[in-house]
């Protein structure tokens, strides 16, 4: 009588060691090194060339980006409206269809984050440091003049603000987000691919260009993360400095800058050290705290009439005239030769946040891709986007109609301190808050420096994504990527000042104009993966996140994802 192999003495000491398996199974293209040495040294030598050209000569430099955005809003302010309703059509068309109940990691995925901890990381990468500098500012620079909306019975624009500051930093935006979030999510997590722009699009290509493109694609979304986060810390150093300011009596200078820098670095570094599931979860709950906190003062200590009455006028604005904003592109512009951006009401508002928003997407839709494991895509889309849009327009409901109640309460005052530093807005507006105005001048400060953190933490996550993939970047990689964004936005802050910061962030905005052609590429590969998905990509997903160690894949060479399964124990094969 014989002994079964898996029962017999010792059988066990006989079979190799098996190690925890990571989750999704690799099954992406393993990058040439030539590749890869390009994809590591081209973006480090654009940015230092970009940095001499702008600090070099500024005035030349501002005049030649100036004429190219006064060029992309000319010819194609119609080609960024279209783009954001056809993102806002595609998340539709996702959480409505049968695609939805696809679930992100498989069928047995479970989500690694509570809902709060998800909402709160996704709001504070996505558009917290936005809405802290734009709550204010926005509605009080368009309340004497927007397009669309009609004037109010008192034949002012107050209303028009609101609105339009609603639709710029709510649903529309954050669908454009989401769709780039979901493409990179569904690649990665359902097909082992990197989470990477090259694999969630070149598949659509012809294989001659898969490898040229990949590279191409790569090195844009490098450059846009670096210049976007460098540019945003110069932004975000300025503005609490202004914070600072507004409660000490300190004056902001290059000194309070560098040491702001510093500290934003520091802070940003140990999250990157103690990893996203510590760092970054713990600082956005922070941020969701100190957010209900402060928004909750100024309802109740502030003209809570005006704000309920506003609030509940304006929201019903906004959805009847949000299909007139979305589809807005003041065509009479287009009949004749625009002769500067700033003639343009679009080029100051709505094709400079769309531009920004893309110049953003390589980051924020990263990031948001990376811990939404276990989410289904109906529950992705409708999470990226109705929550934050709602939280968006409450908080610019009570925050912008305060401010704007405020000002007409002391002759335009919060208008000429926006006028004179548009970072002061929110702050202005704060003071104002009678009894306990100090002490949200503190948590709005607070606010600035946490919500830029955790923006910052997410943009050097996915940087390292980029630049290691398909390897894994450590803590002391990480660290060494904040301190090289920290030591761009410093030499452009102490050598060039605000003029050069301003430059460079607009000169990041008309790199929005290529990478956006990627994107529609990628969001039509993802169509296109997700209606060609039968029953063999559907066992795909299973396999690529089955957790047995005991099961070896081999990825197709080309990296379509057909793979050939064996078992890794000897006697299976007999």
């Amino acid at each position: 009588m014989s002994l079964d192999k898996a029962t017999a003495p010792g059988a066990d000491s006989l079979k190799p060691q098996e190690e925890p398996v990571e989750l999704p199974r690799f099954m992406g293209r393993h990058i040439p090194p030539i590749d890869r040495l390009l994809i590591r040294v081209i973006p480090p030598v654009l940015i230092v060339a970009v940095m001499i050209w702008v600090l070099g000569n500024p005035e030349a430099a501002s005049a030649a980006i100036s004429e190219m955005r006064t060029f992309v809003t000319g010819k194609f302010t119609w080609l960024f409206i279209l783009y954001s309703v056809f993102t806002v059509g595609v998340c539709i068309w996702l959480s409505m269809s049968r695609v939805g109940k696809i679930r992100l990691g498989g069928p047995k995925a479970k989500p690694q984050h509570s809902k709060f901890a998800w909402y709160s990381m996704l709001f504070a990468c996505g558009q917290g440091i936005g809405l802290i500098f734009w709550s204010v500012a926005e509605p009080i620079m368009l309340r004497d003049e927007n397009p669309v909306i009609p004037a109010g019975a008192n034949g002012g624009g107050e209303e028009g603000a609101i609105v339009w500051t609603y639709f710029h930093w709510g649903l529309t935006a954050w669908a454009m987000y989401c769709a780039v979030a979901v493409c990179l999510a569904y690649s990665h997590h359902n097909l082992g691919k990197t989470l990477t722009f090259r694999e969630a699009t070149v598949d659509i290509l012809p294989r001659w260009s898969r490898r040229g493109a990949g590279v191409v694609v790569e090195l844009l979304a490098i450059i846009a993360t670096v210049l976007g986060l460098a540019t945003s810390f110069g932004f975000a150093a300025m503005q609490f400095s202004s914070g600072l300011s507004s409660f000490t009596g300190l004056s902001a200078s290059p000194m309070m800058w560098f040491m702001v820098i510093l500290i934003f670095a520091g802070i940003t570094s140990i999250s990157a050290i103690v990893g996203i599931n510590k760092g970054m979860a713990r600082i956005s709950g922070l941020n969701s705290i100190l957010s209900i906190v402060l928004l909750a003062a100024v309802l109740i200590f502030g003209p809570s009439l005006y704000i309920i009455s506003n609030m509940s006028q304006t929201f019903g604005s906004f959805f009847t005239n949000f299909a007139s904003m979305s589809l807005w592109t003041d065509s009479g512009l287009a009949a004749t030769t625009l002769d500067s951006w700033q003639d343009s009401w679009n080029g100051w508002w709505t094709v400079f946040i769309w531009c920004w928003v893309i110049a953003f997407s390589p980051f924020v839709a990263g990031f948001i891709a990376r811990i939404s494991r276990g989410r289904t895509i109906r529950e992705f889309v409708l999470g990226v986007t109705i929550i934050p849009s709602l939280i968006v327009m409450v908080w610019v409901a009570i925050i912008g109609s305060a401010a704007i109640y405020y000002d007409d309460q002391s002759n335009r005052s919060i208008s000429d301190s926006v006028a004179a530093d548009t970072s002061s807005g929110l702050f202005a507006m704060l003071d104002s808050v009678p009894v306990i105005g100090t002490i949200l001048l503190v948590i709005a400060t607070i606010l600035v420096a946490t919500y830029y953190v955790t923006s910052l933490d997410s943009g050097i996550y996915a940087l390292s994504e980029f630049v290691s993939a398909p390897g894994k970047s450590g803590p002391v990689f990480r660290v060494v990527l904040v301190l090289s964004v920290a030591t761009v936005t410093t030499v452009l802050l102490t050598m060039g000042g605000t003029a050069v910061v301003d430059t460079v962030q607009t000169g990041t905005i008309i790199g929005a104009f290529p990478f956006s052609f990627v994107i529609i590429l990628m969001i039509i590969n993802l169509i296109r993966r997700l209606l060609k998905r039968d029953k063999a990509i559907r066992q795909l997903e299973k396999d690529i996140n089955n957790p047995d160690p005991s099961l070896v894949f081999v990825p197709d060479p080309d990296g379509e994802g057909a793979i050939r399964k064996t078992d890794q124990h000897p006697e299976a094969q007999s």
